[in-house]
């Protein structure tokens, strides 16, 4: 038996915002590889201090970690979209990811 198509593709997709030197950070890439170990998703990482992210930087420079979480049907973020993107920001659990991708998921069905 072969895998369909549909179960190949993942239904979230994850946008790590982040910086260097963050322990948060670090704490934040951990629980996501837990997530992910149990529930795949597509998975973007920005570091908010790189020149080219000045738009993010202007956001996220002090909240980082900040996670957005978003149909992968959907274009990728952009920062004039951000205070409509489904996120989680500085601690957060894999329980509280987990649940919000399956919110994603039932908006998507």
């Amino acid at each position: 038996m072969y895998p369909s198509v549909r179960l190949l593709q993942h239904a979230c997709r994850i946008t790590l915002f982040t910086r260097a030197n963050c322990s948060l950070c670090t704490k934040a890439k951990q629980t996501l590889s837990e997530v992910w170990d149990v529930k795949p998703f597509e998975f973007k990482q920005i570091d908010v201090m790189r020149p080219e992210e000045k738009n993010w930087r202007n956001l996220y420079e002090f909240d980082t970690p900040v996670i957005h979480i978003n149909s992968s049907k959907k274009s990728d973020e952009l920062p004039e979209l951000a205070s409509q993107a489904k996120k989680l920001m500085h601690r957060f659990s894999a329980e509280e990811v987990k649940a919000k991708m399956n919110v994603i998921e039932n908006e998507t069905v």
